[in-house]
């Protein structure tokens, strides 16, 4: 009997390898969980902030300085992706996140041993090159490395290792805030040193993407990668050849790689354009604001216990996951689940910002904007984040891959950045004092996302990327992508040769019956 080689088990070589690189997303998760609530620990606002007796802590950060400290770090991100193209011109995905742990490790290091805010500035900078790289070429293995059928289900649980990683940072947090003095930041810090050390390792025992080794034309070591990564028994040689001729026929249409070409024909613009707004569509959700600012933001809303109900709120989000989890290899449609998350998001954030606006002051309020920010993380993270990412990843060709990826991820970042930088000016006491009606920016932001949804976004759950490769050559507009039934590229050489081998064969008639005209021409 055969063995059946699409399970769980018979692929645990592949889920083994991209669990290791998934603690990338669970490192990003924890820098974000611990930096946001470290703005509302009075140990930390002792040595960077100022006394602020009408606050509820009695201490503050100066708008500028809320700013920078969440903003710097996005901003690492957005350039460490944005270069992501030409460091993948000689390193592969493995050596790049090898680069993110060494940057981790030198930011940390700053962070932990200064008191004056210019460091801690560059510290943080620094770390958002860690996490840019962590974030951008993690996804870039996933995507080229799992099998289609469980490439939903690894990006998925990529989306629960950062809300996890955000959820022990919250902890820890929530754990230290009581501390008196540098203590209470200083131990969550020390936790930032240890995903990386786990992944500096482990990294060593799986193998280099296998897409990528065959872009570079390195052969016989991407089929020894495939071999790696796939069930006993599995045809590494014919997979191999899929993509490589898939790779030859994308040269043929367009020779360049480089970050112009992601913009050259109009095929390439089409994916690039899809890429860059399925990623930036966490952003119109303002999510930023809730997951950078939660700790403060219920903290200004006067909530019971800003910490506990941080903590709460990442454990929602780690369930809406958990949930997702268990959906998206089946039932996993790309554009339904954003189109629904977006309105979903955009509706209850307007609730928040009407229910603030009303009742400003009122601790029934503050159990309200938790129950909604509870319904928001659930929505967000079951239906917009993890479709989101997989849209970016799934979406560009392979000879642009890191182009395109790195270009989504850091237009992705700036929107996170911009929402970070902002988000003070509208929240902080010092200055409008918004607080949650803050909200009524993303409810049209995220309605018009979702409209872009509807009309743009092709539906590629279970396509392998090749598959998708020629779907967007055929051209198909995006509502005629499910139902498509492809050939693939080997499928187009059989074509071409069999074009050729008719051409051939008519020029051989022509020339039997010249001949044969010639010779009754002689008699």
């Amino acid at each position: 009997m055969a063995k059946d080689t699409a399970t769980i088990s018979a692929n645990w070589r592949a889920f083994v390898a991209n669990g290791v690189v998934i603690l990338a997303s669970f490192q990003y998760g924890v820098d974000f969980g611990l930096i946001g609530g470290l703005q509302a620990m009075v140990g930390f606002l002792q040595v960077f902030g100022f006394r602020a007796p009408k606050t509820p802590s009695g201490w503050n950060l100066t708008t500028e300085r809320q700013q920078l400290i969440s903003s710097l770090m996005t901003l690492g991100a957005f350039i460490a992706s944005g270069s992501a193209g030409f460091l993948a011109i000689k390193l592969g995905r493995k050596q790049c996140l090898w680069l993110g742990c060494i940057l981790c490790f030198i930011s940390n290091i700053i962070m932990m041993t200064v008191d004056t805010i210019g460091p801690l500035y560059a510290g943080r900078f620094i770390n958002g090159l860690a996490n840019g790289c962590f974030m951008t070429f993690s996804q870039l293995y996933i995507q080229e490395s799992s099998p289609a059928k469980y490439r939903g289900l690894f990006l998925t649980a990529f989306s629960f290792g950062t809300s996890f990683g955000t959820l022990i940072g919250t902890i820890v947090d929530w754990a230290t805030a009581k501390k008196h003095g540098k203590a209470a930041y200083l131990i969550p810090l020390g936790i930032i040193y240890v995903v990386p050390v786990i992944m500096s390792v482990a990294l060593f025992f799986i193998p280099e993407s296998p897409r990528w080794l065959l872009l570079q034309g390195r052969r016989e070591e991407g089929v020894k990668s495939l071999a790696r990564l796939r069930p006993d028994g599995w045809d590494v040689e014919d997979e191999a050849a899929v993509i490589v001729a898939a790779i030859e026929r994308e040269k043929e249409l367009s020779s360049g790689v480089g970050i112009r070409d992601v913009f050259a024909n109009p095929i390439d613009r089409r994916r690039t354009i899809i890429a860059v707004c399925g990623v930036t569509s966490q952003a119109a959700t303002g999510s930023m604001f809730i997951i950078a600012y939660k700790a403060y933001f219920f903290t200004m809303a006067k909530v019971t216990d800003p910490f506990g109900m941080s903590c709460v709120l990442s454990t929602i989000g780690l369930l809406a996951l958990i949930t997702n989890s268990l959906i998206v290899v089946k039932y996993g449609r790309r554009r339904v689940c954003l189109m629904s998350g977006m309105i979903t998001c955009g509706v209850l954030m307007l609730i928040i910002a009407v229910t603030y606006d009303k009742h400003p002051n009122e601790k029934s309020t503050g159990r309200v904007l938790v129950a909604l920010s509870s319904l928001y993380m659930f929505s967000y993270n079951g239906m917009v984040a993890p479709y989101a990412w997989l849209v970016g990843g799934e979406i560009p060709s392979q000879r642009l891959r890191s182009y395109t990826f790195g270009l989504a991820a850091a237009v992705g970042f700036f929107m996170a950045w911009l929402t970070q930088f902002t988000a003070p000016y509208f929240i902080n006491p010092a200055s409008l004092n918004w607080g949650p009606r803050y909200g009524y920016i993303w409810f049209p932001s995220a309605i018009l996302t979702a409209v872009w949804v509807f009309w743009f976004l092709p539906e590629v759950k279970g396509r392998r990327l090749e598959e998708v490769d020629e779907m967007f050559e055929a051209k198909l507009p995006a509502r005629k992508f499910r139902k498509y039934v492809c050939v693939g590229p080997l499928g187009h050489i059989d074509e071409k040769a069999a074009v050729i081998s008719t051409e051939e064969e008519v020029r051989a008639r022509e020339n039997e019956k010249a001949t044969v005209v010639m010779v009754e021409s002689v008699k």
